[in-house]
């Protein structure tokens, strides 16, 4: 993974950085339960093949790389902003949020932010935000990783207090399934009013 798609002066701005937060974002699309973000930081990249875009490994491979980069990361941080807020805000402004409030807990002096296309905001510190950073960058494919993690285990304990939604199988996100049972039973204090919910077809 590297800075290839940024131009000469950002990729100056990483090589002189002391250390480099990755941020990103689980559960941005989903209809029901929080937005998770993580700032990872690293004061220099371990050889870890394993870690890559959280969307493109199994459960087990996440689970397995989330324990590793817990011990390898310098620092982690994790923002959970529940359905209230999302509903207040936006969901974008919802992400920028959580994306600043778990950057600045581990932003220190010489430090650069890279998310993966969003821009958070006033971190206190340079930020850079390319596309496809969760592909292209480890810092940002571990924070993928460790939101990941965190979220698919709130949602697992959800599922087993309420078993109605399934959401320990499909995380919230708009299955077949969960668009039917919101059909079925309106939506729970968890779903997200501000988002459209399209019905299941015949």
């Amino acid at each position: 993974m590297a800075a290839c798609l940024l131009g000469e002066k950002d990729r100056a701005l990483l090589l002189d950085a002391d250390r480099i937060i990755g941020v990103d974002e689980v559960g941005r699309g989903s209809l029901a339960g929080p937005v998770v973000v993580c700032a990872a930081s690293f004061s220099s990249i371990p050889d870890d093949a394993g870690v890559r875009d959280s969307k493109r490994l199994s459960a087990r491979r996440r689970d397995e790389a989330a324990e590793r980069l817990r011990s390898s990361c310098e620092r982690w941080a994790v923002c959970e902003v529940w359905v209230e807020l999302i509903d207040r805000v936006n969901i974008l402004e919802a992400t920028r949020l959580a994306m600043r409030a778990a950057a600045r807990a581990l932003v220190t002096p010489g430090a650069v932010v890279v998310t993966d296309h969003v821009e958070p905001g006033d971190v206190g510190c340079a930020v850079l935000s390319p596309k496809r950073a969760d592909a292209d960058y480890f810092s940002v494919a571990a924070a993928s990783i460790l939101a990941k993690v965190h979220r698919d285990g709130i949602m697992v304990e959800l599922g087993g207090m309420d078993p109605r939604w399934a959401w320990e199988r499909n995380k919230g996100y708009g299955t077949a399934d969960h668009r039917k049972a919101l059909q079925d039973l309106g939506p729970s204090s968890l779903h997200r009013r501000s988002f459209h919910w399209s019905p299941v077809l015949p």
